[in-house]
């Protein structure tokens, strides 16, 4: 549950909203106060007026008789009534003639005192009080509260003619009557009205300023709150969780628009990471294509350097060597078998033929002669170039295996090349293989995709496996074994170029090649090829075929 923290909307509403209505309640109360007190004692003032009019209707008839015993009773009565502190007859010269209270008969009063300070004001006394100043309110003992009235007791022409009386016509004042009323009762009632008044006040303050929160929180606290949690969300990067739209208010109107922009920055991070992932595939592809190129840099720059050493040696040895094979053919037909002589012509024929045939690799590698590509039966292709190396294989005891896969269709490519390719696989092959060990060549029809790309449609190839049960190669060695002269054979059995110019052919027919290989049990080398002709390949018949 959360608390009203005093830095928080929700705590600073209900404080200013407890301010406002207590403000408005304590002027609310003191006015009703105010009202209500001006009643009590507007009926008080009109109450004992009417007190006092009908004792002076009462005693008239017995002072006109003269009873002042009547008088006294009537006073005694009046004075004997709930909250009539006290009831009084003075005298014009200011003395007590009759009084509720005994004590105080034939007293006189000060002029300066609260009873007769409105008539007493100058050096004569007024004949008449003045509108409104029949009552008066002023402190009695104790600091109790009292209500004067006080009623002018006038000089009749049936009073003066009365034989019980000594006034002249000319004295128009006989007296005054002043009755005093206690305002105890008024003052607790309204202490209490007052306190009532206050606790309902305070209650309704209370459930007020409850209810408007409540109100607040849900319409205004509860869609802040969720707006700030969403803007945290999407501050940490949190875009798929939407904030709730409570109402169609403004506020629901502004969630709306906060999930709306929520989604669209949810896009864009998308399209964002999209285009990112897109850049680095680019990225990958050119640096790919970057280093493919400068790998075909590096090779075309050996080839180059290749054939220009090609093209000397040939240019410089060809000669020599051809010299050197015809009149050792010569010598060695002189020679008859079986001699030292005739042994070792023939190492140096053989020799001078191994010669000419490194000289002639070098030139095909530096070539690159383009293939010339027409339908040709991979089948039989294997076939003869197995039957080649089958008697080389079996003197050393090594069983040369065929599993070719009779439904295959012609293939489209150059037949010597791919016949090169081949011998060189399996002379390796025979190579890797100290003694008694087997070869197997097999071919299958698959589908399989032209590049390395996820969205690269397969098109119908097949794969030519050559599998060895030699000495294999260690990992470090296969990533180089296509490089040019990189061979792993002893000094004198091998140059390094058959995989290169393998490699190179098999790459110009549009195929791939793949090896796989572990030390002590063997290699496998897999070519693919594409069975099809390429479009490329379909445009340059229909150029070639131009007249």
């Amino acid at each position: 549950m959360n608390r009203l923290r005093p830095h928080t909307l929700k705590f600073k509403v209900a404080l200013y909203l407890a301010l406002a209505l207590a403000v408005a309640m304590l002027l609310f109360t003191i006015l009703v106060v105010r009202t209500q007190r001006n009643e009590l004692l507007a009926g008080a003032v009109n109450h004992l007026n009417q007190i006092s009019d009908v004792v002076i209707k009462s005693t008239r008839y017995a002072m006109l008789q003269n009873q002042p015993d009547y008088v006294f009773r009537i006073i005694q009565d009046v004075g004997h009534q709930e909250n009539i502190d006290k009831v009084r007859i003075l005298s014009k010269e200011g003395r007590i003639i009759h009084s509720s209270y005994a004590p105080e008969i034939g007293q006189k009063v000060d002029s300066t005192a609260d009873g007769c300070i409105l008539c007493h004001q100058g050096e004569k006394p007024l004949q008449q009080l003045p509108e409104g100043a029949r009552s008066r309110i002023y402190s009695g003992p104790g600091g109790l509260r009292l209500l004067g009235s006080m009623e002018v007791i006038r000089n009749e022409p049936s009073c003066s003619s009365a034989s019980c009386h000594v006034h002249s016509k000319a004295q128009s004042v006989l007296g005054v009557l002043d009755i005093v009323y206690s305002l105890g009762e008024i003052d607790q009632t309204m202490k209490e009205n007052t306190l009532t008044i206050a606790a309902f006040s305070l209650g309704f303050i209370v459930i007020v300023s409850l209810l408007v929160s409540g109100f607040i929180s849900r319409l205004v606290y509860r869609p802040l709150r969720d707006l700030e949690s969403g803007a945290k969300r999407v501050s940490s990067g949190n875009l798929g969780q939407l904030i709730p739209v409570r109402s169609k208010d403004e506020f629901g109107q502004l969630a709306e628009s906060f999930n709306a922009m929520t989604l669209a920055l949810g896009n864009s991070q998308t399209e964002l990471q999209e285009w990112a992932r897109t850049l680095e595939r680019k990225v990958a592809e050119r640096t790919k294509e970057l280093r493919i190129a400068e790998a075909e840099t590096a090779r075309t720059e050996k080839l180059a350097s290749v054939g220009l050493l090609a093209a000397g040696i040939a240019h410089e040895l060809n000669n020599p060597l051809t010299g050197v094979l015809t009149f050792s053919h010569l010598l060695r037909k002189k020679m008859p078998d079986g001699s030292q002589d005739a042994e070792d012509l023939d190492l140096v024929i053989r020799e001078t033929k191994r010669c000419a045939a490194i000289i002639r690799r070098l030139l095909d590698f530096a070539r690159e002669k383009p293939p010339e590509k027409k339908f040709a039966d991979i089948n039989k292709i294997i076939e003869n170039t197995g039957r080649i190396i089958e008697n080389p294989a079996a003197f050393r005891d090594i069983k040369i295996q065929m599993d070719l896969d009779p439904d295959l269709p012609p293939l489209w490519g150059d037949a010597d090349l791919i016949e090169q390719v081949i011998m060189n696989m399996l002379v390796n092959a025979q190579h890797a293989i100290e003694h008694e060990g087997s070869i197997t060549i097999r071919t299958r029809r698959v589908a399989k995709p032209l590049g390395q790309e996820p969205g690269d449609v397969p098109v119908p190839m097949v794969e030519i496996s050559i599998i060895d049960s030699g000495c294999g190669i260690s990992q470090e060695n296969l990533k180089r074994v296509f490089d040019p002269f990189f061979t792993t054979k002893e000094v004198g059995k091998g140059t390094g170029l058959g995989l290169s110019v393998s490699h190179g052919i098999v790459k110009a027919h549009g195929g791939t090649i793949e090896v796989d290989s572990v030390v002590g049990k063997g290699s496998t080398f897999r070519v693919y090829l594409p069975l099809q002709p390429s479009s490329e390949d379909i445009a340059g018949d229909r150029v070639g075929s131009k007249p």
